[in-house]
């Protein structure tokens, strides 16, 4: 298997810099809307034959040193009796919605076999694919904002109205999903996954004071009690102002987007691999300055402990797949010319 990838995770410094992309598997790439086209969304998560292609794609076709497993953050909400769909040019939709303490049965216990075919799919992929396996999920904060707003939001009206008038309710509600997503996360790495991404989305809306009291000691515990024989990657954008506190987590891996500084992220973050972080945008750019923010990022990386090439965020629909390629070409070529 080819581990550059995993060697990065680990702070060792590699011969180049390894590249995956968030939402590498997706709309963007012809192939994966030729099945989209004969099935819905939530079909194609929950067949592991599809999955394991539609994760595979990407391998075969960029050349990226990892793969991630083809899913959604919101699957785990439906072992616990909520009802998740996904309608086009909308997004997603929770049902029933949890907005106040009197919700809060609305969950109910986490019952596994109802998402084993998550862990059939890493099982089958582990055997196929030359590259790591990353397995993820929504960090327990972004878990409850789509719970409580039924879900996507723009502007959290009611995660904060919950959070501020009933606080001693919203702390059940995250020890709920904590559990849950350590649950989850455990058992996909007994099904093999080589790596974990906790995808804390929406983390970034709080203030500090909020993050250090309504999500940093769920996440924080997650990652202290999985098992540590695979690198955790920790993902917030908007984490500038949180630096302080996400400093703290003894993940492996902190994923940047694009609006912080790489190499000012270094002395913010210390002694982690820094992940990141390209606007998925310049990627409809031209290839010059494509190329020009690509080596800005590949060298200030080479002031993190170690650096993994990606996104800010995941891949834009209208990415050329021509385009993704070439830059993982250059990323993989790039010569540092003996620059430190």
């Amino acid at each position: 298997m080819r581990d550059t990838f995993l060697k990065a995770c680990r702070g060792i410094k590699t011969d180049y810099t390894p590249v995956w992309f968030m939402r590498q598997a997706g709309r963007y790439m012809p192939e994966y809307q030729k099945i989209r086209q004969k099935y819905d969304f939530l079909t194609m998560c929950k067949t592991p034959e599809i999955s394991v292609e539609i994760t595979m794609q990407p391998i075969r076709i960029l050349n990226v040193d990892a793969a991630i497993l083809f899913s959604d953050i919101l699957i785990p909400l439906e072992a616990m009796g909520l009802k998740i769909d996904f309608i086009d040019n909308i997004g997603p939709k929770v049902t029933p919605s949890v907005k106040t303490g009197d919700h809060l049965g609305y969950l109910k216990n986490f019952e596994l076999e109802k998402i084993e075919f998550v862990f059939k799919t890493i099982k089958i992929l582990i055997k196929e694919l030359d590259v790591p396996l990353i397995g993820f999920s929504a960090s327990p904060f972004t878990l409850a904002t789509y719970v409580i707003e039924g879900g996507s939001s723009k502007d959290f009206v009611d995660t904060k109205r919950f959070m501020f008038s009933e606080p001693e309710f919203f702390h059940n509600l995250m020890e709920t999903l904590t559990e849950a997503t350590f649950i989850y996360l455990n058992e996909q790495i007994k099904a093999g996954v080589h790596a974990i991404q906790i995808f804390d989305t929406w983390a970034g809306i709080l203030s500090p004071f909020d993050y250090e009291i309504f999500c940093k000691p769920y996440v924080k515990k997650i990652i202290e009690n999985l098992k540590r024989n695979v690198p955790i990657i920790y993902f917030c954008p908007n984490l500038a102002g949180l630096a302080k506190h996400i400093n703290d987590l003894i993940s492996d891996v902190i994923s940047l987007d694009w609006r912080i500084n790489l190499r000012e992220a270094t002395k913010l973050i210390s002694d982690k691999v820094i992940q990141g972080n390209l606007d998925p945008l310049t990627l409809l750019g031209s290839e010059e300055e494509l190329f020009k923010r690509a080596e800005l990022i590949l060298r200030d990386g080479r002031f993190a402990k170690s650096h993994i090439f990606n996104l800010g965020h995941g891949v834009n629909i209208n990415t050329s797949v021509e385009r993704l390629k070439k830059l993982v070409d250059f990323i993989h070529e790039f010569k540092f010319e003996g620059e430190v």
